[in-house]
């Protein structure tokens, strides 16, 4: 069974970082790519960024390009959301998730997901 389990969420001041992380488990996942998608209370899931297993190509949403950096730890199965110069439309529900293949900015195509992390940033 394929487990992601996110964590670092949390309330930052704007301007602040957080790091997010994304543990997988329950198989190998040298040919799947992680996205990372975001959710604001009223609004529309949307894609922030991605990177893929193995090869270490990112690709981010012009939002958020400049700002956060996706990277990985094969050893330890995780992935990593560096977030920084956070904004207060930053604030989301942020969440990671996997499928095969390419990134895609579309959150329906993937095929697993985590349980979401909580993110405030106040102005």
């Amino acid at each position: 069974q394929v487990r992601l389990v996110e964590s670092g969420g949390g309330l930052v001041q704007a301007g602040g970082s957080l790091r997010l992380s994304c543990a997988a488990s329950g198989r190998t996942f040298n040919s799947y790519v992680m996205g990372w998608f975001r959710q604001a209370p009223g609004k529309e899931r949307e894609f922030v960024g991605g990177i893929t297993w193995s090869g270490g190509s990112t690709y981010y949403a012009d939002s958020v390009k400049g700002r956060f950096t996706s990277s990985r730890d094969n050893a330890k199965n995780t992935v990593y959301l560096q977030m920084n110069s956070l904004k207060p439309e930053d604030t989301a529900v942020y969440y990671c998730a996997s499928k095969r293949g390419l990134i895609a900015t579309n959150w329906n195509v993937y095929d697993y997901w985590g349980q979401g992390t909580q993110v405030t940033v106040s102005s």
